[in-house]
């Protein structure tokens, strides 16, 4: 079966051979040797930061990783601003909330771009701590514009967060252009490990000299920072999803890094959309550009559910992703993430033309 939903992935044998690595104890030190090389290798995949920023990993889905990263990093009695066009955009606002902190939203239709010129606005007026949003929203697979609101995030001196988990590694993250403090993302989906371990990569500097704003003692990234420069960690840690995070990466590198990875993913979405564009299947955004190269959100065609649809690609050998919220049922998600081949897609295109024609 190869999944084609937003995480988790198709592993490679590669990958999966790992987990069965012997059992290991995470108080031991061979684990923290472990750790400190995961550690490292993700520093390296964007290497622009590998010299400001540091990973933190934590035991979680990739909610949890934008969670910490948002209690820990904006200052209680703060307002951070989100700009949310997704249900992860809105989700991080939540958060805020959940942790009673203030919030000031730039909020889109889903099927929108994130307003810059409210952004502008906001910050123009002053008073925010940090600006919060999303790079891949894929509620609809939109690949935003954050080089627009980095850019602002420099202009007005307000530091970025960001939310990749469903970027990282298969994307552009420019770390000093979009005044980026940090960033959260997951092992499961353009890194291709498993599902358990996620991190935020965060400036060092912050994390040595700051303070914490953290509301939650186990998502606390400055406790997990502090331990973590000697390997351990202050909970336990998913020991073999840390063993197929760390093959992954070294997957990831010995591929030719993210420019490469991207490029695949591009040329499998290429195919994929003159398939359905061939079979008169719609975007479900405005134009190819405006989709990241992991996930693309098609309208349902006429006459056909998508409970249907699903059920003849799982037959064939796929799994594809529904619409969330007010689009379920109106639009299917294909990711390309994980272990993909050209056969692979090969009988993904002619599995659609079974069912679609």
């Amino acid at each position: 079966m190869k999944l084609l939903n937003p995480g988790p992935v198709s592993l490679t044998d590669r990958v999966r051979r790992a987990l069965m690595r012997e059992d290991m104890c995470h108080r031991e030190q061979e684990f923290a040797e472990l750790a400190k090389d995961v550690i490292a290798r993700i520093g390296r995949v964007y290497p622009e930061a590998k010299d400001s920023h540091v990973a933190v990993l934590l035991t979680s889905s990739g909610t949890g990783a934008v969670e910490a990263m948002v209690s820990s990093l904006v200052p209680r009695g703060a307002t951070a601003l989100v700009v949310a066009n997704g249900v992860y955009g809105e989700r991080a606002a939540s958060m805020l909330e959940a942790q009673g902190k203030s919030v000031a939203l730039v909020k889109s239709e889903w099927t929108a771009p994130p307003k810059i010129a409210e952004v502008d606005a906001m910050l123009r007026r002053g008073g925010l701590s940090h600006v919060i949003t999303v790079h891949h929203e894929t509620t609809t697979g939109r690949l935003n514009d954050v080089a627009a609101i980095g850019a602002l995030c420099k202009k007005y001196g307000v530091p970025m967060l960001l939310d990749a988990v469903s970027s990282f590694g298969g994307e552009e993250i420019k770390f000093a252009d979009w005044n980026l403090q940090a960033c959260a993302a997951t092992a499961n989906k353009c890194i291709h490990g498993v599902p358990g371990i996620a991190f935020v990569v965060a400036d060092a500097t912050v994390l040595e000299t700051g303070k914490s704003g953290a509301s939650s003692v186990y998502l606390d990234l400055f406790r997990y920072r502090k331990e973590q420069k000697n390997g351990f960690s202050p909970f336990t840690q998913a020991v073999q999803p840390m063993f197929a995070l760390q093959e992954a990466l070294m997957e990831l590198e010995d591929q030719g890094g993210w420019e490469k990875r991207r490029a695949r993913y591009r040329a499998i979405t290429g195919r994929v959309m003159t398939t359905l564009r061939e079979l008169g299947v719609e975007l479900m955004l405005e134009s190819p550009e405006a989709s990241s190269c992991i996930l693309t959100a098609y309208k349902m065609p006429p006459k056909k559910t998508y409970e249907a649809l699903h059920d003849d690609l799982k037959r064939d050998g796929f799994v594809i992703y529904a619409g969330q919220g007010k689009f379920s049922g109106a639009i299917f998600r294909i990711a390309v993430m994980g272990d993909l081949s050209d056969a692979d897609v090969d009988r993904l295109n002619a599995a659609l033309r079974k069912s679609l024609a």
